[in-house]
């Protein structure tokens, strides 16, 4: 997926990545490293492995033979294209990103500047509408690790499905709604949220109708 000076591996005597998300194999992680380290690294750490499972494995061969196929390649640059799609719809919005947009698979909002939320409100809230995503600490959070003052998204879930910069952007406007629908409960509670209930069962149709267009395995009937 990466060729030139975007490999790490050219340039790092230890290289970690996992086998789930943007790699789309079973949850697992890699280790790379040059010889020197290998005796170390295959020594492991009972305490964080556990038993290897043999279906598990052949998942993590799988996925690494489809990472091989010229397809993967599309797929990763889809990946990055879906990202700054989202982000620049987020930033049209007038939602603060950390990093003032993306080049990556990542894009990190700034709920509290942006919405006067904690990350956690914002996390429950777009669970609410039917989007998930993780609650996120940025540099300086006033809101501390555990409320944070931030959420993480990520494409490479979406763009597996056939998700283009379009319906991105889309995305984009619905978690602007939703999260521009919610307040604090308080102004003490950090895990505590009102919504405005008909923008909340909106934003929902409207994720509903974007995944009823890419369903997840197109191949099975009801």
């Amino acid at each position: 997926m990466l060729t030139g000076d975007l490999d790490p591996v050219a340039h790092a005597d230890v290289v970690t990545s996992t086998t789930h998300k943007s790699l789309r194999g079973p949850r697992g992680g890699l280790v790379l490293c040059i010889e020197e380290y290998a005796p170390y690294v295959d020594k492991g750490c009972p305490m964080v492995l556990g038993g290897p499972l043999p279906h598990v494995m052949a998942a993590k061969a799988v996925a690494l033979s489809e990472a091989r196929r010229p397809s993967f390649a599309g797929y990763a640059a889809g990946i990055v294209d879906n990202a700054r799609a989202l982000a620049d719809g987020l930033l049209r919005r007038g939602v603060r990103l950390v990093t003032g947009g993306t080049d990556n698979h990542l894009v990190l909002m700034d709920v509290a500047t942006s919405f006067g939320l904690t990350g956690r409100q914002a996390e429950a809230a777009l669970l609410d509408a039917g989007a998930v995503t993780n609650r996120n600490s940025i540099p300086n959070d006033i809101n501390g690790a555990w409320y944070t003052s931030g959420i993480r998204l990520g494409t490479p879930a979406l763009t597996t499905l056939g998700f283009g910069p379009e319906e991105l952007d889309e995305v984009a406007d619905v978690i602007v709604q939703m999260l521009g629908a919610t307040t604090p409960a308080t102004s003490t509670a950090k895990a505590k949220y009102r919504i405005v209930p008909q923008i909340a069962e909106s934003c929902r149709e409207r994720c509903a109708e974007l995944l009823a267009h890419h369903p997840l395995y197109p191949e099975l009937t009801l």
